[in-house]
């Protein structure tokens, strides 16, 4: 008889690539089933899901490997999990009647709000279940989910948010109404959420304990009467259940020629129209359906613009970070296919964004004073291009010209205070060098990166009824070579990986954690000889 493995061995063993394969293949079933109308068969594929070996293996691993917050304890403590608690947590998924632990809650600074983010963080066996649960449940909703929402769904970004924005006011001048609902995690009603979910017993069971479980908030408990506990697996699948239809609701009141753009990104709405009083009509409608699932605007972020002209003060919009606004240009500067417009649309990045990411900048740029320069490059060089990778999809150019001049000036004053009895001729000699025909801020082996290095390209907008569950593996491989958010050296290995995990060959997805793994070993190699692009988990394993 052979000797039982080891937990760390009979965990690595596992085949990972098979288990993969058999999920995916049922959610595509549950999807294409959703699309035809199949409730019955719908149903009997979650309940196989359910209780199919493989998805309790890649939920574990899900929330004890991939996920970004693995090391943040719940109420119970645990912050990592062992080879052995691992394949224990399988077993412990096959009881889908178990009750729902509470949850820790936490508070989360809001930008430029004197208010904090409350969080609630399940424990790690409860966010297995959750990651099971939301196997089953996400290519159903996936199948029906309005084309123009973007907010916490797969393969979808702010960034085709924006597309959807500029494709429909770039012909004609709109009206829009700029709307933020209020709290809309914290607020939303149970038993309304129960109901539109309409699914199988057990998994509406688990996430009524879910939506009832206890918050432990400063050593008391807490027990919620409405509100989904932000931190959760499925928390952004349910938000975007419980706001499902509001986007169809507005459209199916107007004719083809005068319907409204409806465009969501989670709880950020923006409703575009040529017309000012169907704007307000619009805005009472969205209103009274949100009601019904315990929702409202919030009145302080909730106004209406013009994209064009002035209106109660205002001309364009922010959202998501970019400002949106149009300008009146001589006849001759741009047209359409249509003939001569005299307007012409532009999408920057926002004032706000701006000033609070220089003020980042400076807070570490005054964090590192005692720091060398090495340092200092090391911790601003990911801040800046993960910045400029967000906005290189927009007019950004200026806006990065002067974003170099404002850094230079903070490094600048870095620089005198660690030279106090130097000139500055001198200081800009020690730290500044030429480096490829320009001058940077360098040590000779590290320099820092500059916002002008980042190229403007176009982004192409998703097509509304696409879905990662489709199995159309060409598309999805295409757009993730060009996600806005990846870093160059991301999407070149991508590129010459075919999209797929250079360890286990399996296709990269949206929702994966992608690792840089250095052949060799040597971090400081950056060859991409030396480079190959892997899964999170696989990353894990090749450094074990």
């Amino acid at each position: 008889m052979a000797p039982a493995l080891r937990p760390s061995e009979a965990w690595k063993s596992i085949p990972w690539k098979k288990y993969q394969r058999n999920v995916f293949r049922l959610q595509k079933r549950i999807y294409r089933a959703k699309q035809r109308g199949d409730v019955r068969t719908v149903h009997n594929l979650q309940r196989l899901l359910l209780r199919s070996r493989s998805a309790r293996f890649l939920a574990v691993r899900r929330v004890s490997q991939d996920n970004r917050g693995k090391k943040t304890p719940g109420v119970d403590g645990v912050a990592s999990l062992t080879y052995k608690q691992r394949l224990r947590y399988t077993h412990l998924l096959r009881d889908l009647d178990r009750a729902a632990d509470p949850v820790r809650r936490t508070y989360l600074p809001k930008p430029n709000s004197p208010d904090k983010r409350p969080l609630g963080i399940p424990t790690m066996l409860i966010r297995a279940y959750q990651a099971l649960t939301k196997l089953a449940l996400e290519p159903e909703w996936e199948a029906v989910f309005e084309p123009n929402s973007y907010g916490f769904r797969p393969s979808r970004s702010p960034h085709d948010a924006m597309e959807a924005v500029f494709n429909f006011i770039r012909l004609k001048p709109k009206y829009v109404l700029k709307a933020d609902i209020e709290k809309c995690f914290d607020r939303i009603n149970h038993q309304a959420l129960v109901d539109k979910l309409c699914t199988i017993r057990p998994i509406a069971k688990l996430v009524q304990g879910w939506l009832k479980a206890g918050i432990v908030d400063q050593g008391q408990t807490l027990f919620p009467q409405e509100g989904v506990p932000q931190g959760g697996v499925v928390s952004p699948l349910l938000m975007n259940v419980a706001l499902h239809g509001l986007e169809e609701d507005i459209l199916k009141a107007y004719p083809e020629r005068h319907k409204p753009a409806v465009i969501r990104f989670a709880d950020d709405v923006v409703i575009l129209h040529h017309d000012l009083d169907t704007l307000h009509q619009i805005k009472g409608q969205a209103e009274a359906w949100l009601s019904h699932i315990g929702l409202q605007l919030n009145p302080s972020k909730t106004h209406i613009a013009h994209t064009l002209n002035n209106h109660e003060g205002r001309v364009g919009f922010d959202f998501l970070g970019f400002n949106v606004r149009q300008y009146h240009v001589g006849r001759y500067k741009t047209r359409t296919y249509q003939g001569y417009v005299d307007f012409k649309t532009l999408i920057r990045p926002a004032k706000k964004a701006v000033k609070r990411h220089l003020a980042h900048l400076k807070q570490v740029i005054r964090d590192y004073r005692g720091s060398s320069q090495a340092g200092l490059i090391g911790k601003l060089n990911p801040i800046i291009r993960g910045w400029a990778n967000y906005y290189r999809t927009c007019s950004a150019k200026i806006t990065f010209n002067r974003m170099s001049a404002q850094l230079y000036y903070k490094l600048r004053r870095w620089a005198a205070f660690r030279h106090p009895r130097k000139w500055p001729q001198w200081c800009h000699r020690r730290y500044w060098k030429r480096l490829d025909g320009l001058i940077r801020f360098t040590d000779g082996e590290h320099y820092l990166f500059q916002y002008e290095q980042t190229k403007i390209r176009r982004h192409i907008k998703v097509k509304g009824h696409k879905s990662p569950f489709d199995g159309d593996w060409l598309y999805w491989a295409q757009r993730l070579q060009r996600h806005p958010l990846k870093p160059l050296r991301v999407c070149k290995l991508l590129k010459w990986q075919s999209g797929k995990c250079e360890s286990c060959a399996l296709p990269f997805s949206t929702e994966d954690v992608l690792e840089v793994h250095h052949i060799n070993g040597n971090k400081s190699d950056n060859r991409y000889v030396n480079l190959c692009l892997l899964h999170g988990h696989c990353h894990d394993t090749a450094h074990a």
